[in-house]
């Protein structure tokens, strides 16, 4: 009888290029701010275990776990500086799970869109899909490196730039629902849904201008949950929960 492993394992993934969006709060764990080794671990092995299977990996994680300049700017800081104070804590996170990856034995390279020699490389696009080719996860940080733009559209920018097939959003939930389905048991989830209704229905996939930037680039938006244990690797192997926007 064959290894039933072996046969997933042998499983063809469905997209030999991604983006995976994350956001900085997974990184925190049960904690309430900041970083949580465990779990970055945790969320690099899920990382790990897809880019086994072959496919070319970029990776956006947010700063919420460290500062949000929305928040910053909510209680009277300027916008401006608190946008660049989120993308420097985009850049600690990067920072954290290449060390993370490269404990699995995984090649990183952070990729910033703020130059920063010393700690991470500056975007530059044909380099960036050379390290892709060459099968090195490349963590782009820092945003799109403008003010008044967040990391859900710096994730869809890269991903069209780079020429991903699609953006996996990992989140606490299992897919797109009609309402929060933490605060409310009828909650229904939705198997498959489009650009338009996201927009329509305030579905908070992503921000508007991520939802229309990746409609115009018709680039599927995977909404998964980054807390369910080989959820990534699954979805890329033609299984699991989740809900597609497209």
């Amino acid at each position: 009888m064959p290894d039933a492993t072996a046969t997933e394992d042998a499983i063809a993934p469905l997209y030999s290029r991604v983006m995976l969006k994350i956001s900085g709060e997974a990184l925190m764990g049960d904690q309430g701010y900041g970083l949580h080794p465990p779990t970055v671990e945790r969320i690099a092995r899920e990382i790990k275990s897809v880019h086994d299977l072959g496919v070319e990996i970029c990776l956006v994680i947010g700063g919420g776990n460290i500062f949000r300049g929305l928040q910053g700017s909510a209680q009277g800081m300027e916008r401006t500086t608190a946008d660049y104070m989120g993308m420097l804590a985009t850049v600690m996170n990067a920072l954290a799970m290449q060390s993370a990856l490269e404990q699995l034995g995984i090649f990183t390279r952070v990729i910033s869109a703020i130059t920063m020699n010393e700690v991470a490389e500056p975007y530059i696009r044909r380099r960036a899909i050379r390290h892709l080719e060459k099968k090195r996860v490349c963590i782009f940080a820092a945003g799109t490196g403008n003010p008044y733009f967040t990391t859900d559209t710096a994730a869809t920018l890269r991903a069209s730039e780079m020429d991903c097939e699609a953006i996996f959003k990992g989140t606490k939930v299992d897919g797109v629902y009609d309402k929060d389905p933490v605060k409310h048991a009828d909650a229904k989830r939705y198997d498959k849904v489009t650009y338009d209704e996201v927009l329509a229905q305030h579905l908070g996939v992503m921000d508007a201008s991520a939802i229309a930037l990746a409609r115009e680039n018709s680039l599927p938006i995977i909404v998964f949950s980054l807390d369910e244990p080989g959820g990534f690797k699954g979805i890329l192997s033609g299984r699991g929960t989740y809900t597609r926007v497209s």
